[in-house]
């Protein structure tokens, strides 16, 4: 693409050649039309920034065809050229959106100047639209209209072109992941790769590995070097699911990781620095880990330079129904729509696996579905009417996870005084916390 590339259209044809001779004498490069509908033609086939528009033209008026070029090319900066301007135009001109509006032969000295000034315009507009689409490449996969995750994306949105590490908190499938993918297209480095790992997924031996690498005879079985994903993220961004259960050893390499972006392989005495952004995430309280010795301290300040928290399914009820509807879109391929029995129970569901529960039960219901309807009797056992409803179960987990929200409650989030109400040590007090996903104490 030329940046100096410019278009005129002016019917006046020796006015024209003229016009485009001196332009190509200060080093533009020109393209002339006679006719609006030229103009469209031209500005369809090459990449200019800035348009001189005659006001009277053969087949459109000129101000009118601001609108029809800027619709065209959003970025493209409009100087309107009269031989008699009324202020009405000049008014309606700058209103469609040109850049300025000027009489022929009285403003003949400010050409020069005025298109130099036209093209820093068109240049600063189009880095700002490139800057807009990149902050939206990405977060398109977010389904929703709820205020909670709106706010959510308008912050993962402002973080995105920075180099501030995230951490990403919420339940078990409230969508860390695809949140973590958003902001890596929207960022710097949207060219280089993204590189996952599940931190609970697998063994600390193994962990250890697939992250860092190892060369040659590190342990039995490591027959050669191996790039570890720190390594492969080069350049990229490194995204660390489930960072709450990463093993202490390794919180502390991670830590030099983020602090000055070296690391050492297994088996390795160099060591290797890399450019990698880092977003973890964790449906655990960290500072709760922190308390019990769990989780680096250091550690948890280093990746929470920027926390954005993912609301859970419950929390945005408008969202249901849209997700359910993206989901069966996704599975079928035929027109299937739900029943408004079947909304209405999706609808009062206790959603303890989020997104990840309601993506799976559509597409159960649909591999059991035999009609175009989805109807109630598709749905899971758990979705009858007495559970439908929020917590009503009487078994005894859900007594007990009732009993220790109450407790909690009732001792204003004090732990250690409400492990000695309910009998049990703090340390079992946490594991059922964490058991039961109560995180808001």
């Amino acid at each position: 693409m030329n940046s100096k590339s410019l278009l005129i259209i002016d019917d006046e044809k020796k006015l024209c050649d003229l016009l485009a001779r001196i332009l190509e004498l200060e080093g533009y490069t020109v393209h002339k039309a006679y006719t609006g509908k030229e103009g469209l033609a031209l500005l369809q086939q090459h990449e200019v920034s800035v348009i001189l528009c005659d006001v009277k033209l053969p087949d459109y008026n000129g101000v009118d065809l601001v609108l029809l070029l800027k619709q065209q090319k959003p970025f493209v900066q409009v100087i309107n050229l009269t031989a008699y301007g009324t202020i009405a135009d000049g008014v309606k001109a700058m209103k469609n959106g040109a850049y300025d509006y000027i009489t022929k032969g009285d403003d003949n000295d400010k050409i020069i100047p005025l298109v130099a000034n036209a093209f820093e315009a068109a240049k600063k507009s189009k880095s700002q639209q490139i800057q807009k689409q990149a902050e939206n490449k990405g977060f398109d996969t977010i389904i929703g209209k709820s205020a909670l995750l709106i706010d959510a994306v308008e912050m993962a949105k402002k973080v995105a072109p920075t180099e501030a590490n995230v951490l990403l908190l919420g339940e078990t499938g409230t969508g860390k992941e695809v949140f973590a993918k958003a902001i890596h297209k929207a960022s710097k480095h949207a060219d280089s790769i993204l590189m996952a790992i599940n931190c609970s997924a697998i063994s600390a031996d193994l962990l250890e590995s697939e992250l860092f690498g190892y060369k040659k005879g590190a342990f039995t079985g490591a027959l050669q070097d191996k790039k570890g994903l720190l390594e492969q993220a080069d350049g990229g961004t490194l995204f660390l699911d489930e960072i709450g259960d990463m093993p202490l050893h390794m919180q502390a390499k991670i830590l030099r990781v983020l602090e000055d972006g070296t690391f050492i392989k297994l088996g390795d005495l160099q060591t290797k620095k890399v450019n990698v952004r880092v977003i973890a995430a964790t449906h655990k309280n960290l500072l709760q880990e922190v308390e019990k010795g769990t989780f680096r301290e250091d550690l948890y300040y280093r990746l929470s330079v920027f926390t954005l928290y993912i609301p859970k399914l419950n929390d945005r009820n408008e969202d249901i129904l849209l997700l359910a509807e993206h989901f069966i879109k996704q599975f079928s391929t035929s027109a299937i729509r739900m029943s408004e029995d079947f909304q209405q129970t999706l609808l009062k569901h206790h959603w303890k696996g989020n997104i990840r529960e309601l993506k799976n039960t559509i597409e159960r219901t649909l591999i059991l579905n035999d009609s175009n309807i989805l109807a109630n009797n598709l749905l899971p056992s758990t979705f009858s009417s007495s559970s439908a409803d929020t917590n009503t179960s009487l078994d005894m987990a859900s007594v007990e996870e009732e009993h220790i929200k109450k407790v909690l409650q009732y001792t204003s989030g004090n732990k250690t005084e409400a492990a000695r109400l309910l009998g049990i040590g703090l340390a079992t007090l946490y594991r059922k916390m964490e058991q039961y996903g109560i995180s808001k104490y």
